[in-house]
């Protein structure tokens, strides 16, 4: 399938960035990075890319990735956590901040969220990515799960509990557009990813050679429709300085 709105995204504001660099690579931080998943291809593509990642085991499969893809060169890797921020990535270091993941596992967003703020350059942006609550209601309810479905429903942090929640929160539209906006930076954009892309099986693209394209689309125009992008599975958003 294509690239989804948030790689498009995502890829117009490194061109965004070179242009302002004058034609010098992009600095991409990704805190949370993990193993690589959105460090290498971004190094791939002319990135000089830093990982804040605190596992020492996924920078281990980072470095592996890097050297595979011939780009180790362009990737610092860092350990520790996003409460340290300031401690281990200078301010204003970034023309791309990438928090995919993060907020819904961190124990204080707001201030995870400053941190990411003191490390965006002048004309960058904070690119966040998380769960969405009211996703987890009807795929819980879609699946027959429908007590937990109305306890996501409830919470306003879109927590079930137990012992088998890995997340400690999950955001609806508002409230990841609140958390953003107590800032200095601009909310430029929030949208969905997985909008109906995360519920079309594979069977449905099976039917005509352009069923995948077509879904593509569908879900590019999704993303930004509002009554569509509120059930995403994941948002996204952008906040400039």
């Amino acid at each position: 399938m294509r690239p989804d709105a948030v790689r498009r995204v995502l890829d117009a504001e490194l061109i965004a960035a070179r242009e302002r660099r004058g034609g010098e690579a992009p600095r991409v931080l990704d805190v949370g990075g993990g193993s690589g998943v959105l460090a290498v291809p971004l190094a791939v593509e002319g990135c000089a890319v830093t990982v804040v990642e605190p596992s020492p085991n996924a920078l281990a499969t980072l470095h592996r990735r890097a050297q595979e893809a011939g780009v180790a060169d362009r990737i610092t890797a860092v350990q520790g956590d996003s409460d340290a921020l300031d401690q281990l990535v200078a301010p204003a270091a970034a023309d791309l901040v990438l928090a995919h993941g993060l907020l819904e596992v961190v124990d204080d967003p707001k201030a995870t969220v400053a941190a990411l703020v003191g490390v965006v350059a002048p004309g960058g942006a904070l690119s966040v990515l998380v769960a969405n609550r009211f996703a987890a209601v009807l795929h819980r309810a879609i699946s027959g799960r429908l007590v937990d479905a109305r306890k996501l429903l409830d919470d306003p942090a879109g927590v079930l509990g137990g012992a088998g929640e890995a997340l400690l929160r999950r955001f609806d539209t508002e409230s990841l557009r609140a958390l953003l906006a107590d800032t200095d930076l601009a909310v430029e954009l929030i949208q969905g990813q997985g909008v109906v892309s995360d519920l079309v099986t594979g069977s449905v693209l099976e039917v005509s050679a352009g069923a995948p394209d077509a879904l593509a689309e569908l879900e590019l125009a999704a993303a930004v429709t509002p009554a569509l992008r509120d059930i995403a599975t994941r948002l996204h958003a952008i906040a400039r300085r």
